[in-house]
């Protein structure tokens, strides 16, 4: 191994034998703290030596034999003695000293060992040879007394002969006390100080790794992690091109925890319990009396500071890397461990430490201190949660839970647990609440408690039993109370629409009208209530959004907030709900909510199918099922996979909506909306693939289900227009009217998207003249909800009927806008090429790059003129009066030489007018 940055100090060796080669005998002590290259320094000088005639012996120190007198002196001589015995010259001193010494394995002493008057006597003798004699000691601080004593007196004995004694020890030398080092310290001698490798020379030693020089951040960030000792270069180094030859930033892996740990081995007992302590102390190291802690005074602690600062693992008081703290407390003993984090709990808890500090360490410790433990790490429980940190939590409240004793604080315990853990995983907070079913119908749990306990019932589809909980639960003690129950109850009806037996849909406690709104859980409840239960306006829509905006996740029923999203959505107001849907999305993203990422991703991707966004449903949808496993995801795994297997029949990727199918559904789902929903997809996709019996059987069942739940539900599910298709289908054309007008009868208002459908339906059974005006209708009401696919395919229809009367001209001014809604939801155009394509016409006196024939409000008055509608429907759609219509329209007679109304969709073509203004495309189009 090459150094760097150590030539000065070679180059004072290398003086220092040059001068003892001359007579004069020399001792050296080089100091360094741990790592700092002193073997290796020792190492390059002796191998200078190798041109020389010079005798070199070498010994190691070592703290385990200390006590073992003459243990150093032993390897002295044991050198000495094997190259004797390679030169064949052995001379009869050290012969004669070693008969009875000889050693028996590496570190050892025969027991009859020789006394220090005999060593000293080899070692002199081989002082006074004529060749140059080099001893070098590393670890010259863990010496035994009676080998330095020794080497003290070659010393005295040798001030002119040639000798050399490098001494290599740590930079606090002086820590020991005997009497033996302190007279070795008072020796004539040249002290060479190894301090840490500076940036620059860390720079060189990556360069020569890297055959090139590296980025100055490269440099800087190991030299950050290692203050310079070469050791942990080297070892961050192996760790590093392990992945590849390139040198990038510093990874600390196996061969640096192993460097670290040599570090720490090489120092006194007290110096590894300082760094322990320090290890398991973290930020808090200066906020804790760590002597106390590893049982040193305060001078022997900041010494242990000082030499773990000097070998490169500290920076003050903290670990410059966190492998490195971590791989000092992994080498302990476990119960060591544990028993050294609780003390560090229990001095943290009397000094008054915030709980969060003081229950990380009784979690680590794995204990709960009998007095006050619990109260701690339910505080820390809370704060964590509210930091998101999940994990955290659920370790101290399982922690919590573990140790107690009284039933209904476990009952307590284990539905905050499960709530905790709800947010990541559902699947995890079953086995805690599953037990807790009786006690919730019992009245063994707090309100709050019971409430959790539903929704986990509901969210796996036990809608039976959540609804007898209900039942019971009716005369609550207090308001508080009977809003959480009213809440719960008003999801189980409208967001899983599961109505309570013999009762009717209104909830009690929420008053429909909107009234006493308040800024809590509840006031969203009420204002989703006023929206679904009335008039969809407005501003009931963005009462429900402006609800969603003003809560944190955390004071928001998750259930509740999806159903207020689709109930906006469904009221025909999609953008405002995706805009909502975005902030909420983003939200928990930031928030690492899993279980709403899941939700809201499925509920975003719902919205963007009722935009006609099929392209992005199934995006969302798909992505959304990968967050959450099934067992996750209970009953409303079929909202996800409904939404991504109508949109990807929509699309026209009927395989990947197979697999789709393919999926196990747990079967409680199908007594849900989410299992209608899923058979609503399916029968579609059904009739996607020339299945329509198979459809029709989907949609019949659909209908059945909706009667026996909630009914209130059947205006947002349009299940009889699903069966008119599926009868169409067939071939029968009579039931399929039956149903669209059954459709269209239906109390209560609809959804401008149920009743496009219906219309489109009804128009299909129809004749050409009256299935014109019911499209034209229906597009209208597709334009308001903004469903552009749905949109697409009712131009496609009005087109095909203008065809079918003759009107060739109209037909393919419609197809256009067909085609036009197709591209924009990214899907294949639903009318025949030929209607897209310019009739042969004569050249006119207008041309494309000309100047607009009309003006735009004359263009917005033709085009929808030349579509069918009546100077009545156009002053309706305009807000104008009649009479402006009639002006406009007799400027675009003129201008366009059109004799009759007849002419003009012809003449629209012939001078592209759709395509002198973006204005009016624009206005004519749907904006979603």
């Amino acid at each position: 191994m090459h150094l760097f940055g150590r030539s000065r100090e070679l180059q004072a060796l290398t003086e220092a034998f040059t001068d003892s080669v001359r007579g004069n005998g020399r001792l050296v002590i080089i100091t360094g703290g741990p790592g700092s290259g002193k073997t290796q320094l020792v190492h390059e000088f002796l191998t200078t030596l190798n041109s020389t005639d010079a005798r070199i012996l070498t010994g190691t120190a070592s703290s385990a034999e200390r006590d073992r007198p003459l243990s150093l002196v032993g390897q002295l001589l044991g050198n000495a003695e094997a190259e004797c015995a390679i030169s064949h010259h052995a001379t009869p001193a050290v012969n004669s000293s070693a008969e009875n010494r000889r050693p028996s394995g590496p570190g050892t002493w025969p027991q009859s060992e020789p006394s220090e008057d005999e060593t000293d006597e080899a070692l002199w003798h081989l002082a006074q040879d004529e060749r140059p004699l080099v001893i070098a000691v590393d670890d010259t601080h863990t010496t035994d007394p009676a080998s330095l004593r020794t080497l003290i007196r070659l010393l005295r004995r040798s001030r002119s002969r040639r000798v050399l004694v490098v001494c290599a020890t740590s930079g606090h030398f002086g820590e020991i006390r005997s009497a033996a080092h302190t007279e070795l310290l008072r020796q004539p001698h040249r002290r060479v100080r190894l301090a840490p490798l500076s940036e620059a020379s860390v720079g060189e030693l990556l360069a020569a790794q890297a055959g090139r020089p590296l980025p100055g951040s490269v440099r800087s960030a190991y030299h950050r992690a290692t203050a310079g000792s070469p050791l942990l270069v080297h070892a961050l180094l192996d760790d590093s091109t392990g992945f590849g030859p390139e040198i990038g930033r510093p990874v600390a892996g196996t061969a640096y925890r192993q460097a670290v740990l040599s570090l720490l081995r090489r120092g006194e007992a007290g110096h590894v319990r300082v760094a322990r302590a320090l290890a398991a102390l973290g930020p808090l190291a200066k906020a804790v009396p760590v002597g106390e802690l590893a049982g040193t005074t305060p001078v022997g602690t900041q010494e242990a500071v000082d030499i773990l600062n000097s070998a490169g693992l500290l920076d003050g008081h903290a670990f410059r890397h966190p492998t490195a703290a971590a791989a000092v407390l992994e080498d302990m003993d476990t119960a060591a461990r544990t028993q050294l984090h609780g003390r560090i709990a229990d001095m943290l808890y009397r000094s008054g430490a915030p709980a969060d500090e003081v229950a990380r360490h009784l979690s680590a410790a794995d204990h709960v201190p009998a007095r006050w433990g619990a109260g701690i790490l339910r505080t820390a429980a809370e704060q964590a949660l509210a930091a998101d940190e999940v994990e955290r939590c659920t370790d101290y409240l399982g922690l919590v839970l573990r140790d107690c004793s009284d039933e209904r604080e476990r009952h307590a315990l284990s539905v905050a647990l499960a709530r905790a853990q709800w947010r990541t995983n559902p699947a995890a907070a079953g086995p805690h609440l599953e037990p807790l079913r009786e006690a919730a119908l019992d009245g063994g749990l707090s309100m709050r408690d019971t409430a959790t306990v539903l929704r986990y019932m509901l969210w796996q589809g036990d809608t039976e039993l959540a609804a007898q909980a209900v039942a019971t639960l009716v005369h609550a003690h207090s308001p508080t109370e009977a809003q959480i129950i009213a809440e719960v109850e008003f999801v189980r009806q409208w967001f899983y629409g599961v109505a309570l037996p013999g009762r009717g849909a209104p909830v009690g406690g929420l008053d429909p009208s909107g009234r006493h709104v308040r800024a809590d859980a509840g006031g969203l409840a009420a204002r989703v209530a006023a929206l679904i239960g009335g008039e969809a306006t407005d501003e009931s829509a963005a009462a429900v959004a402006q609800a969603l905006q003003g809560h944190q996740l955390d004071h928001l029923n998750l259930e509740l907030v999806a159903m207020s999203l689709l109930a906006i959505a469904h009221a025909d107001r999609p953008a405002v709900a995706a805009e909502a849907c975005d902030a909420l999305l983003e939200c928990a993203q930031e928030r690492r909510a899993t279980t709403w990422q899941a939700l809201l991703g499925g509920i975003r991707a719902e919205i963007a199918l009722l935009q006609g966004d099929v392209s992005a449903a199934s995006q969302g949808a798909l992505a959304a099922l990968g967050i959450l496993r099934a067992q996750s995801w209970g009953v409303l795994i079929g909202l996800p996979l409904s939404t991504a297997i109508s949109a990807l029949t929509a699309m026209g990727s009927y395989a990947d909506a197979e697999d789709l199918l393919k999926h196990d559904v747990p079967e409680p789902m199908f007594r849900t909306v989410f299992g209608i929903q899923y058979l609503r997809a399916r029968g579609h996709h059904y009739l996607g693939t020339d299945r329509p019996f198979a459809a029709l059987g989907d949609f019949e069942t659909c209908g059945r289900l909706l009667r026996e739940g909630n009914p209130s539900l059947q205006k947002g599910i349009p299940w009889r227009s699903d069966l008119a298709l599926a009868n169409l289908r067939i071939g029968k054309a009579r039931t399929a009217r039956d149903w669209a007008e059954e459709q269209l009868r239906l109390p209560g208002g609809h959804s401008s998207r149920a009743r496009a459908m219906a219309l489109r339906l009804l128009a299909a059974t129809s004749k050409p003249h009256r299935r014109a005006s019911l499209l034209r209708e229906s597009i209208d009401l597709l334009k308001t909800c903004g469903d552009r696919y749905a949109l697409a395919q009712a131009y496609a229809d009005l087109s095909a009927a203008h065809y079918e009367l003759g009107e060739y001209a109209r037909a393919r001014l419609v197809a256009r806008q067909a085609a036009r809604e197709a591209e924009a939801c990214h899907i294949e155009s639903p009318v025949d090429a030929h209607l897209l394509e310019d009739p042969v016409r004569q050249e006119t006196s207008g041309s494309e790059g000309g100047p607009a024939i009309l003006s735009d409000a004359e263009c917005r008055v033709a085009g929808l003129a030349a579509l069918g509608y009546t100077n009545r429907e156009i002053s309706a759609r305009l807000h104008v009066t009649i009479s402006t219509v009639e002006q406009h329209l007799t400027r675009v007679y003129r201008k366009l030489n059109v004799a009759s109304r007849s002419e003009l969709p012809s003449k629209m073509l012939e001078h592209r007018i759709p395509k002198l203004s973006d204005r009016w495309a624009g206005t004519h189009s749907s904006a979603g």
